[in-house]
């Protein structure tokens, strides 16, 4: 029987604990899954590409079978390429879930191979975003509660370092 390879990809800018809860229960899923930390030539983002994915294995370093990866482009052309049959999304809310699911149409389509399973955040994480957790470091509130202590850290260091 062949590994089960999935997906998961994101920004992650930062990584929070609603990223980490999906990643730690689709590890428990898959055979493998490889955390895809998108370049996002789109999106200013607070940390650069190499510290993201810094942050991430640290959070996840103790995860055996999930892996760390870069990649720009068409997402679903990356799974292609690592062969992955799964892409793992997570959903927060309805909102998130009309967007994921048009996301999954259109992945769908253009690799009929590859399936989208989503994954229900747990009520504790559902107010989480990375974008709000950005928000609060700059503006100087404790955003502790919200991340791994390795990515607090992580953090605390950056923000220092622009003050």
């Amino acid at each position: 029987m062949s590994q089960v390879i999935a997906l998961y990809p994101g920004t992650f800018d930062p990584i929070t604990l609603g990223h980490e809860d999906i990643v730690r229960r689709a590890a428990a899923m898959f055979d493998e899954v490889v955390i895809a930390v998108a370049r996002a030539h789109h999106k200013k983002t607070m940390f650069t590409l190499e510290q993201r994915v810094d942050m991430t294995r640290q959070a996840l370093a103790d995860c055996p079978n999930v892996r760390v990866e870069t990649f720009e482009g068409l997402v679903i052309e990356f799974a292609q390429a690592i062969g992955a049959r799964t892409m793992v999304r997570g959903i927060r809310s309805m909102t998130d879930f009309d967007y994921e699911f048009q996301l999954a149409g259109m992945n769908r389509r253009l690799a009929p191979e590859i399936d989208s399973v989503f994954l229900n955040t747990l009520d504790v994480h559902q107010c989480i975003s990375s974008t709000l957790v950005r928000e609060v470091a700059v503006l100087g509130g404790d955003v502790a509660q919200f991340v791994s202590p390795a990515v607090f850290t992580y953090m605390q260091a950056h923000m220092g370092a622009q003050k």
